[in-house]
């Protein structure tokens, strides 16, 4: 199947300005000013993008996708990611991970759901672990469930935070080392993803590990930054990467991204959405006062916010969820940007920035704001 996109704006992210854009099932096979090309009308279809922005599909490298909470019992347990979910969101590569209950919940079901998405006509990846320590995993192993599961890209962790297992500097340093020789076996970015809450140890233990062993600081992942945020500055001056929760409040995280980017090379910060994620309010006394849920439409919404309020140029806001993703995770140039041989992952907005029309590996999900592919159990 050929589909050609016609004078669309192209931001790849790079500002390409109008271009033609030429699909292949899958892949992009040509970005050029003007593309002459026909084939068999059954099996190609021409797409007039004046008028529409081009940006590349969305990574989201923090999403509940079986679904977070438990923090307020079994009622405080959150529902699912639907492929719909991500589609309207303008994701199309997603990272699912687990996140307090691991108990409800587990590494099992993730895979599952991470491949079911995938199979809908998504990317999904996902981590094993969750917040506890020992991580709880599929095989058994955390280096086996990196090294054997080709959705797994490394081990979600929670440090510095209430509800974690309060690893020590030599179980992290260990818990590294499995994931780093399990990820140059199977070619994979081996991420050690952490929760980090507003705990009285912060970031520091990691950058001991860092400085104090030969672990790359590359396999750090520290995500809701802005919960320790001169930490995650001087994390990111170490050389990286630092995550930046869309949260309820896109304004807040606009904030701590244009704050970051003074002190800390730009390629290493990155934004994520926690969606379907529980967000849950405290007291002094660690007792739960409120809740709330994440939203997928905040990670966009973000870059809305950067763009719109605080005049960012697009071509830099949409990296924090596209390019600098897919480089963090070892996925670009499959994914992260416009160009010959990458995903045909695209959304095209309006002039409003209004997501209007969404392809994913080459397929048209969404077109015109109406959903094209639906959920597996969607008959309406």
């Amino acid at each position: 199947m050929f589909t050609l996109i016609k004078n669309v704006h192209v931001v790849s992210p790079e500002d390409l300005g109008i271009q033609d854009l030429l699909i292949c099932d899958e892949k992009i096979v040509k970005v050029a000013p003007k593309i002459e090309f026909s084939w068999d009308e059954d099996e190609f279809e021409v797409i007039d993008g004046k008028g529409r922005i081009a940006v590349p599909g969305f990574l989201d490298q923090h999403v509940h996708i079986i679904g977070g909470g438990g923090e307020d019992g079994f009622r405080s347990l959150i529902t699912d990611v639907k492929m719909t979910d991500c589609i309207k969101s303008g994701v199309t590569t997603v990272v699912g991970l687990l996140g307090t209950d691991s108990t409800a919940k587990n590494v099992e079901s993730l895979v599952a759901k991470a491949r079911g998405l995938t199979e809908q006509g998504i990317t999904a990846y996902c981590l094993t672990g969750a917040y506890n320590y020992p991580s709880p995993t599929l095989t058994g192993s955390v280096a086996k469930d990196v090294a054997f599961l080709p959705e797994v890209l490394g081990v979600k962790l929670a440090i510095s935070d209430h509800r974690s297992s309060n690893v020590s500097k030599e179980e992290l340093a260990r818990l590294a080392m499995d994931v780093r020789k399990a990820s140059l076996l199977a070619g994979k970015p081996g991420v050690i993803h952490m929760h980090t809450g507003k705990g009285k140890v912060g970031l520091k233990d990691v950058m001991a590990v860092v400085k104090e062993t030969d672990v790359p600081i590359k396999h750090f992942r520290p995500t809701h930054c802005g919960n320790l945020f001169d930490d995650a500055i001087a994390f990111g001056k170490m050389g990286g990467y630092i995550d930046f929760t869309t949260g309820r409040d896109g304004e807040i995280c606009a904030n701590h991204v244009l704050k970051a980017m003074e002190e800390v090379d730009f390629s290493l910060i990155s934004m994520s959405s926690d969606s379907n994620g529980s967000m849950p309010v405290w007291n002094e006394k660690r007792e739960i006062i409120g809740m709330g849920v994440g939203k997928m439409t905040s990670l966009f919404g973000t870059v809305k916010v950067l763009v719109q309020n605080h005049g960012m140029p697009l071509e830099k806001a949409v990296s924090l969820i596209t390019q600098n993703v897919a480089k963090a995770l070892g996925l670009y140039p499959r994914k992260g940007c416009i160009a010959k041989g990458s995903d045909a992952d695209l959304v095209l907005l309006d002039e409003n920035l209004e997501i209007q029309t969404v392809y994913a590996k080459g397929r048209k999900m969404m077109f015109d704001r109406q959903i094209i592919v639906k959920d597996y159990y969607q008959y309406e």
